[in-house]
């Protein structure tokens, strides 16, 4: 590979690509990055106004983009989301797994209902699409992408109910690490993006200038090095790292997007 041209490493231009969980805030963050960078989408979610939306904004800039108002909440739901980008697209390059959920309760307020639903949506859904994504790639023999959505609570606690998180992408961190070790002579990379708080629906109130969300905002910026919270682009630079042969080195690695929070 010559480095005279160094950006063509990163050159996505033509993949094509699947994302679930496109209607959520990673999830737009990657339909968005992925269809500026001239990917092939399909896009799926399980609420179809906001994922009519984001496809529509990916049109716009000029991507090809199919969707599907699905969750891959079952084998058959997963392994039909990479049947329809093969039959969209004739491949399927690259795989985002922006799908997941989390519902806070202290341990001893939580029913095990809730907590599996959270270690359903967050590691099975995961590793069903990973499975069908690693058989349909290593039929097409190219090798291929597959990113996962961790977060820094795969790595550290928190003590306000997140058992259910913090152990459901721990569990990514798993899975991806494993993966990685499994497919590395495939030619196929598992790598997982890790954010912290970053701009959202969810979280727009810690952007805000209240008293309650200064004082929780001062107390989270206490301890991430950069001093600010995330922005949507901060994901979007390592997304497309991890979509692109620039990556084809890295496998089974946790790429956190987190101003140095877990650094210290």
């Amino acid at each position: 590979m010559s480095l005279s041209n160094p950006l063509s490493m990163f050159d996505v231009k033509g993949k094509a690509a699947l994302i679930t969980g496109a209607s959520g805030a990673f999830g737009m963050v990657a339909a968005r990055t992925l269809a500026g960078a001239g990917c092939k989408l399909v896009l799926a979610a399980g609420n179809l106004a906001p994922l009519s939306e984001i496809a529509g904004e990916c049109r716009a800039s000029g991507a090809e983009v199919h969707e599907v108002n699905a969750r891959p909440n079952s084998e058959k739901a997963a392994d039909a989301l990479v049947a329809e980008t093969v039959k969209a697209f004739g491949a399927i390059d690259i795989l985002v797994v922006a799908s997941g959920m989390n519902k806070v309760a202290k341990i001893d307020e939580m029913d095990l209902t809730a907590f599996q639903s959270v270690m359903d949506a967050n590691v099975t859904q995961s590793w069903l699409l990973s499975r069908a994504a690693t058989r349909q790639m290593k039929v097409q023999g190219m090798g291929g992408k597959i990113v996962l959505v961790s977060s820094a609570r795969g790595l550290l606690g928190h003590p306000a109910g997140y058992t259910a998180y913090c152990a459901s992408k721990a569990a990514v961190d798993g899975i991806t690490k494993a993966l990685g070790c499994e497919l590395g002579p495939t030619g196929i990379t598992v790598n997982a993006i890790a954010p912290t708080v970053f701009r959202s629906p969810l979280t727009a109130w810690m952007y805000e200038e209240t008293e309650q969300a200064t004082a929780v905002r001062n107390g989270f910026l206490a301890r991430v090095p950069k001093g600010r919270l995330g922005e949507p682009e901060d994901l979007a630079g390592p997304l497309l790292f991890l979509a692109s042969r620039a990556s084809d080195f890295y496998t089974g690695h946790i790429l956190y997007a987190d101003g140095g929070y877990t650094a210290g």
